[in-house]
């Protein structure tokens, strides 16, 4: 009779975390300010207003917007805002920049309310491989909230780890 297979990470107190269960659900759409520019370039404000109030802005309810200009076009500041004051009864959540920008924000949001509980006194393995997506950005936001509380941290997967940090003391609860 043979020995029953043990399952040790199974069975072990490793906590797995991977950023992308917690990527905000929703669509992401830029805002391109460059669409209200006179040939590309110019922002005149009477014609600019003019167009806002004439959008759809409800087309962006519960969107995740980055108003964006892909125009080399100088602006003046206040032309974001005033987009801005118009999508902000419809979006989720809005940011200047890239979507790429958009991503981080959500990211740093996410990781900056997560409760530490959990996590407190913990070996912890930060899933790699995960989508391509995600911002790195998130990893280090990540590691910076969760060493305070870990015992330690790991990145990768469970057969296949790379140390990261370990407590040099047992943190007491």
């Amino acid at each position: 009779m043979s020995a029953a297979i043990i399952n040790k990470v199974a069975n072990s107190p490793l906590v797995n975390i991977d950023l992308e269960d917690w990527t905000p659900q929703g669509p992401r759409v830029v805002v391109d300010l460059a669409l209200w520019l006179e040939q590309g370039v110019l922002l005149r404000e009477k014609p600019f207003r003019e167009a806002l109030k004439q959008e759809d802005w409800k087309k962006f309810q519960e969107h995740y917007v980055a108003i964006h200009c892909t125009s080399d076009a100088i602006l003046p500041a206040w032309a974001a805002l005033l987009v801005t004051s118009y999508l902000q009864p419809y979006a989720k959540e809005i940011v200047l920049g890239t979507l790429a920008d958009l991503e981080r924000h959500l990211f740093a949001k996410v990781i900056a309310e997560l409760d530490l509980t959990p996590f407190k006194n913990k070996p912890l393995m930060i899933k790699g491989c995960s989508d391509p997506n995600l911002p790195e950005d998130a990893y280090i936001q990540l590691i910076q909230r969760l060493q305070p509380v870990a015992k330690s941290l790991f990145y990768g997967e469970a057969c296949s780890s790379v140390p990261l940090w370990k407590a040099k003391n047992k943190r007491e609860g």
